[in-house]
């Protein structure tokens, strides 16, 4: 099987053909990449090594396209993952909508001239923000959760957000471009007649990922505390008390390979996320750093950001109950093995480019 990978030298790209030269050692792997972000150039010479052919590709670029070896299957890893994307001044709306949206229209474009089946890497933030704004929280050992007693929206319970969550607008300039990329990869398999997934992950967390704090949260804040970096609590009080669920990379390789071999007629859209179980406030995740590596201040800056979130917790039972998935590495082993890699890689937070 020919698979290519677009975004192969991101984080979640190069974790993916990793973990997929180990389950499938007869794939030939190809990957993409435009190379811009900091830290690529060190997960290309991984890849070559390994012996994945690279090709410098903008997805933005439809030429780009045109000498790429026929694959059977393209993963898309490739797009700018902040949610602050396009309002924070780093890059502008246009840029983020032709990374995300029209580089996901090349990739279709592709899938349909080679009728290659499509995986898509999409996100929870492609759910409605003002319900969960909304939604009674309480507090628990420093963490928010779910107040139980209250009446949830349609899709949310105590187990998390299912699929059946509204994806109503507002839900940020990143996550419409998900949203939309979602829409048109389905319809692109329906009318040119080739298989499309469309998974929606949680917060993607493991060692080599470089992490920014508004991306790659739990990289970036174990690295900066221990370097000694200045840190912020930001919003709902300034205490920390947001949760995230994140997830391994490579627990979606069982996954894929399953994907990649079937044809059943079951849902195309579902949702990968660590869980409760894989859950943690920024409080608990510094009280973890402390445990390991001694006290450290944090800032404390009341005031809401642009479409923050109090709690995000995926509810993943529909995958269980169709592909027999659940996340395989724990919480724990996904920090620990940050640590292990920040503790070796002393210039992780300039290579992030910070």
């Amino acid at each position: 099987m020919k698979i290519l990978i677009a975004g192969i030298c991101g984080f979640a790209g190069s974790t993916l053909a990793t973990s997929l030269l180990e389950a499938m050692p007869g794939a030939v792997l190809y990957g993409l990449d435009n190379f811009i972000r900091p830290g690529s150039e060190e997960n290309r010479r991984h890849l070559q090594h390994l012996g994945v052919k690279l090709f410098h590709c903008d997805i933005r670029c439809a030429s780009d396209f045109e000498t790429l070896p026929q694959a059977d299957w393209v993963i898309d890893a490739a797009a700018n993952p902040s949610v602050l994307a396009g309002i924070d001044g780093q890059i502008s709306s246009r840029q983020l909508i032709e990374h995300n949206l029209l580089g996901t229209v090349n990739v279709l474009e592709y899938c349909k001239k080679n009728q290659a089946g499509f995986i898509l890497i999409s996100s929870s933030r492609v759910y409605a923000i003002d319900p969960l704004t909304r939604v009674e929280m309480e507090i628990k050992e420093e963490a928010f959760r779910l107040k139980e007693g209250q009446q949830f929206p349609q899709g949310l319970s105590t187990a998390g957000i299912s699929e059946m969550f509204s994806t109503a607008s507002p839900i940020s300039l990143y996550g419409s471009s998900k949203l939309a990329s979602e829409v048109l990869a389905l319809e692109y398999g329906a009318s040119f007649g080739f298989p499309v997934w469309v998974n929606r992950c949680g917060v993607l967390a493991g060692a080599g990922q470089f992490g920014r704090p508004d991306q790659g949260i739990f990289a970036y804040w174990v690295n900066a505390w221990l370097r000694r970096k200045p840190l912020a609590y930001i919003g709902f009080g300034g205490n920390g008390y947001q949760v995230r669920d994140c997830l391994h990379p490579r627990d979606l390789i069982p996954l894929f390979t399953k994907q990649m071999s079937f044809a059943s007629n079951v849902p195309q859209i579902m949702n990968f996320g660590g869980g409760i179980l894989n859950s943690i406030s920024l409080s608990g995740l510094s009280a973890w750093c402390r445990n390991r590596y001694g006290d450290h201040p944090v800032a404390s800056v009341a005031d809401l950001r642009q479409f923050d979130i109090p709690w995000q917790v995926m509810d993943s039972a529909l995958a269980g109950e169709i592909w027999e998935w659940f996340p395989r590495t724990s919480l724990e082993d996904i920090l620990t093995e940050i640590a292990d890699h920040a503790e070796q890689h002393p210039e992780w937070l300039e290579l992030s480019g910070l």
